[in-house]
């Protein structure tokens, strides 16, 4: 077992009989994620928009650990009607959820809109997993100690307000904060939904993690001004996908969390290294603007939760 301060995959206590359930898990952070995940016994979901991804995915992890239980369910978080099929299926599937992890994203993509009329980044980050967690929640609460962990960014400092009078973009468009608006909504959200579940006594807690700056397919849209300019550079700034994931997984599975924290790399401006209990921007802690975010998400996703 490593120090406090040096946390890794092998701190990652027994998970036999716990079922995962990992959005964006065919690639990136997110597969990372369900690999140590399914390596220590969980029963791990895959849920994905692309199934032949997933399933390439699956056959990866079993070709790591042979024993690993991994299945695959399709999910298109931009668009509510894939979210609610996913939800239905899901559900039939595990009568219980002990870890939910809103891990996909997509980022500083150009202006698109989702299925459903929202701008892309806010659909698919913040709204998509908002339906999805809403839909589970009742299965999660009957599981004494479930997670639902929401992973955020570092740019939810970056150019990053809630625009209630544009949410979707309308009236201009700039990628890095629409993206921005959509990472301090996830933090936003797992702040409210753990207010909430501490206000009915529930043992089921809401955590969010962030990656630092971490090396996966989400930079394909990145401004060329944010890419190192020297690759000889990147190793000291951009961590592995692998590293990326510890955030995650402890908020996931380590028995100290409580709800409510926020897990990050604990290097030089939380960019890479081990992870630790980091602390989001004040505008993310503002309780009156994650209940109006909270309504607003409720109303654009026709979601009600049970909390």
């Amino acid at each position: 077992m490593g120090s406090r301060d040096k946390w890794a995959a092998q701190d990652v206590p027994d998970q036999t009989g716990r079922v995962a359930v990992i959005t964006g898990s065919n690639t990136g952070i997110g597969y990372h994620t369900a690999l140590v995940l399914a390596e220590h016994g969980a029963t791990v979901v895959l849920a994905v928009r692309d199934l032949h991804k997933g399933r390439a995915a699956a056959e990866r992890i079993h070709h790591a650990s042979p024993q690993a239980a991994v299945e695959v369910q399709e999910l298109d978080l931009s668009s509510l009607a894939s979210v609610r099929e996913a939800a239905e299926a899901l559900g039939s599937a595990h009568p219980r959820i002990d870890v939910l992890i809103n891990n996909a994203g997509v980022m500083y993509t150009p202006k698109q809109t989702t299925v459903d009329g929202f701008e892309l980044q806010f659909g698919t980050n913040h709204l998509g997993h908002f339906a999805l967690t809403g839909l589970l929640l009742p299965r999660m609460m009957r599981v004494k100690g479930s997670r639902v962990v929401t992973v955020s960014s570092m740019a939810h400092r970056i150019m990053a307000a809630i625009h209630f009078d544009d949410l979707q973009w309308e009236h201009g468009y700039n990628r890095i904060a629409a993206y921005g608006q959509s990472k301090l909504a996830n933090l936003m959200f797992t702040y409210e939904l753990q207010r909430r579940l501490a206000a009915k006594r529930k043992s089921t807690i809401a955590v969010a993690a962030h990656p630092g700056t971490a090396n996966t397919e989400l930079t394909r849209y990145l401004p060329p001004f944010l890419r190192p300019a020297d690759r000889l550079l990147m190793p000291l700034v951009v961590q592995s996908a692998a590293m990326g994931a510890l955030p995650t997984l402890r908020a996931a599975t380590d028995p100290e969390v409580a709800g409510g924290q926020y897990y990050g790399p604990g290097g030089l401006g939380e960019q890479r290294g081990h992870p630790k209990l980091v602390d989001a921007s004040k505008q993310a802690h503002e309780v009156e603007l994650q209940q109006r975010l909270w309504a607003v998400s409720e109303e654009l996703t026709g979601i009600t939760y049970p909390v």
